[in-house]
C-alpha cells in the first residue's frame, strides 16, 4: 500500500489551551496510539490534504523533525461542524507483526453487457473492511464487471484471499445489476446488442445505482464523498 509523509513535531502541552492556540496557528493537534504509550503531536494542515480529501486508502509515516519515524495508519478524524476545518486526528502505529484493521476502497473495471441491455448496476459495497498485516494491505480491490449480466452479483466470497481476512460475510454483495422495466434479457451473447438505457440512477432498497456506463476512467464509478 502506498504511504504518506506527515512532518510534525511533538507536543509537550495537551491542554485545551495549548491545542486552541495550534489550531489558530493552523496546525492539526494529533495522536499515535498503539505503542507503549500515547504519542501527541501536530502538524500542519495542508500536510493532510492528500491523506483525507481522496478516495484512496493510505498508511502514513509520521515524520517528528527527522528523529523520530513511525509508520501509522489513520484511525479517525474530527472536523469542525462548520467550517470543515481538521479539528483533530487519531493514528494507529503500524508493526510488521501485528495485524491492523482497515477499510480498502473498491473500484469497478470494465463495462458490463447487463447494464448496456437496459439493467441497473447497483454499487452496494464502495469499501470493504480487511485484516492484514501491514506488508498485505491492498490499495484497493480491482472488480472486473464485463462479465455482469442483468441478474448477476459479485460477492465478497470471490474475493477471498490468503494475505488477509476480509470482515463481511462471504454472501455480501458488492456489486450487482438488477432488471429494470425496459431492460432486455438476451440469451445469446453472439446477437446484435442494441441495448435500450437504463432508466436513471435510482437505486434499489439497500442499494446505490451507479452510472449506466460504469466508471469514466479505469471502470471505476465515482466513489461518495
Amino acid at each position: 500500500m502506498k504511504s504518506i509523509t506527515i512532518k510534525g513535531s511533538e507536543r509537550e502541552s495537551v491542554g485545551k489551551k495549548a491545542t486552541k492556540a495550534l489550531r489558530n496557528a493552523g496546525k492539526v493537534p494529533c495522536v499515535v496510539y498503539g505503542g507503549e504509550k500515547p504519542l501527541h503531536f501536530a502538524a500542519d494542515e495542508l500536510m493532510f490534504k492528500n491523506l483525507v480529501y481522496t478516495p484512496n486508502a493510505h498508511t502514513v509515516v509520521v515524520d517528528l523533525e527527522g528523529e523520530k519515524k513511525l509508520d501509522a495508519v489513520m484511525q479517525d478524524i474530527q472536523f469542525h461542524p462548520v467550517t470543515d476545518k481538521i479539528l483533530h486526528v487519531d493514528f494507529y502505529q503500524l508493526f510488521k507483526d501485528k495485524p491492523v484493521t482497515m477499510e480498502i476502497p473498491v473500484r469497478l473495471e470494465g463495462n458490463s453487457p447487463g447494464v448496456r441491455n437496459g439493467g441497473r448496476l447497483l454499487f452496494r459495497k464502495r469499501t470493504l473492511t480487511i485484516k492484514a498485516l501491514p506488508d498485505n494491505l491492498p490499495d484497493f480491490f480491482n472488480i472486473d464487471i464485463n462479465d455482469l449480466k442483468i441478474g448477476d452479483n459479485i460477492s465478497v466470497e470471490s474475493l477471498l484471499n490468503d494475505d488477509f481476512a476480509i470482515l463481511h460475510p462471504e454472501s455480501t454483495v458488492v456489486v450487482q445489476v438488477k432488471t429494470a422495466r425496459a431492460a432486455i434479457v438476451v440469451e445469446d451473447e453472439d446477437e446484435d446488442e442494441e441495448g435500450v438505457e437504463g432508466e436513471g440512477a435510482e437505486g434499489a432498497e439497500g442499494g446505490e445505482a451507479a452510472p449506466a456506463e460504469g466508471a469514466a476512467e479505469g471502470g471505476e464509478t465515482p466513489a461518495e464523498g
